[in-house]
């Protein structure tokens, strides 16, 4: 009995403070209930700053890399407009508003992944241009066309990714340059950028010899970047599959043409 005397005595003395205040000084309760809140605060950011883990820059990279595959598999899977921020995150595994830690918009991420699905596109003929060597028409269709037979392909953070995921979104940001301003922009200057080096190499293979002083580089560079983007097309949208007998086909055009020198 004396102990539970004793321990009422306790309370009471313990909120003895909030009573006479809340009778007598209620401007007193105020600041007191400021004061313990501010305490609150500054337990809840000390603890966050000391337990709670930090990401290092690699850890930060990782995260961003893992969010970047999920929303290329839920573009892939259900277009850009069909896909939100908390899909995105419901598929990566992380929070609603985890994105938003590593990206501004959704409109960011999709120009993320519109450039990675570009730069697989571009691979073999980027290579083919960086070589220095003087290359005819048969490498460049070949370069061209390639990216379509493959099945996977390499992401900016050079993980390994299904290349019909990357191809279904570059066709689906083709369409998205008609109305994201921001995406055309970047489309078009890498465009432009991949097209004129493929006329250098143009250029490069008639003063060696292996390319007819016939061409203009400048509309056969067009050409070749049609050719790429055709075929990717076609895969994506009607099955396209015989890639080989299409390369074929393309040289005895060429052949016949008289632009085929090899």
């Amino acid at each position: 009995m004396g102990s539970r005397q004793g321990q009422l005595r306790f309370s009471h003395e313990f909120f003895s403070f909030h009573i006479v205040s809340v009778n007598n000084h209620s401007l007193t309760m105020d600041l007191a209930m400021l004061e313990v809140k501010a305490n609150e605060q500054s337990f809840a950011d000390y603890s966050q700053e000391n337990f709670m883990p930090r990401l290092t820059a690699g850890n930060r990279e990782a995260r961003r890399a893992e969010i970047i595959a999920a929303a290329r598999r839920c573009f892939s899977r259900d277009g850009f407009h069909r896909t939100s921020m908390p899909d995105i995150a419901a598929e990566a595994g992380v929070s609603t508003g985890a994105p938003y830690r590593y990206f501004a918009s959704k409109e960011e991420i999709i120009l993320q992944v519109a450039g990675d699905a570009f730069r697989v596109l571009l691979v073999p003929l980027e290579g083919l241009v960086e070589s220095g060597e003087a290359v005819s028409p048969a490498d460049l269709v070949t370069a061209a066309i390639e990216p379509a037979g493959w099945s996977q392909g390499v992401d900016a953070a050079g993980k390994i990714v299904p290349v019909d995921e990357l191809f279904r979104c570059a066709v689906g940001a083709w369409a998205e340059l008609l109305r994201h301003e921001d995406l055309r922009v970047s489309a078009t200057r890498g465009f432009e950028e991949v097209r004129q080096q493929i006329a250098s190499t143009l250029l490069r293979g008639q003063a060696a010899g292996t390319i007819t002083d016939q061409i203009n580089p400048d509309g056969a560079s067009r050409v070749v970047m049609a050719l790429l983007h055709g075929f990717i097309l076609q895969r994506v949208a009607f099955g396209l599959e015989d890639l080989d007998g299409i390369r074929d086909d393309a040289m005895t055009i060429l052949r016949g043409a008289g632009l085929l020198q090899t």
